[in-house]
């Protein structure tokens, strides 16, 4: 059953959207269950998809961190393909959570999914979910889905969409690798100085490839130090 449909206006920019946009409500396809359970689960009092977004998890000293680690493997590995495409064809919200859960799994045959939501950016926010999941699956292909995405954003200076992530992505996975594929994009007066400048009302410290290198290496590695309980 195809419950997808077009969205436009406020109900696009309420799920996320750049413009016009197609989702699909979970419940439609009986599936409500999958925002409650993997997007709206609770921490300290705030669902689980912003504490995604805000890495304090990944504090040592932070409150409830066992139990976010061990619930967040635990939906991991238990999440359905059929629950992953249901919270990946809905709103940003969702699309974040499953695409967060796709990189804590490696879930690899969700690559090129990953790949196509990144390049087509329907939505703002669920882009660093994207970018986490590709640096976890970690191979070449991978590198070469980031490559595809700032080779398109980079030249759209007005789009400030997710290619800090992506660079971030890229350089963590240039130094596993042993690759070079970021090495023009940020060679001086190349496409990420350009960018960047064009940034207006930016810290430009705060786009320095080495920071977005290390934002990206403080979720992966804490997510590489994991063990299923």
């Amino acid at each position: 059953m195809n419950e997808r449909r077009q969205v436009t206006g406020l109900e696009a920019h309420a799920a996320g959207g750049t413009g016009r946009m197609t989702l699909c409500d979970p419940r439609d396809i009986g599936m409500g269950h999958v925002v409650r359970r993997y997007v709206k689960a609770t921490y300290w009092g705030r669902p689980r998809y912003l504490e995604i977004d805000s890495a304090l998890y990944a504090r040592p000293e932070g409150p409830g961190r066992r139990r976010f680690v061990r619930r967040v493997l635990r939906d991991a590995a238990a999440v359905t393909d059929a629950e992953l495409d249901a919270l990946l064809n809905y709103e940003w919200r969702s699309r974040l959570t499953a695409a967060w859960l796709i990189g804590v799994d490696r879930r690899a045959s969700y690559r090129e999914r990953i790949g196509t939501l990144l390049l087509d950016s329907e939505v703002r926010f669920a882009g660093v979910g994207y970018c986490f999941a590709l640096a976890r699956l970690g191979t070449r292909a991978d590198a070469e889905l980031l490559v595809a995405y700032l080779d398109r954003y980079l030249a759209r200076p007005e789009l400030d969409y997710d290619q800090a992530a992506a660079l971030g992505a890229l350089l963590r996975l240039d130094a596993e690798l042993g690759t070079a594929y970021a090495d023009r994009i940020v060679a001086p007066d190349g496409p990420w100085d350009t960018w960047v400048g064009e940034q207006v009302g930016s810290d430009a410290s705060s786009l320095a490839p080495e920071r977005l290198r290390a934002w990206t290496d403080l979720r992966c590695d804490f997510a590489d130090g994991w063990t299923r309980p």
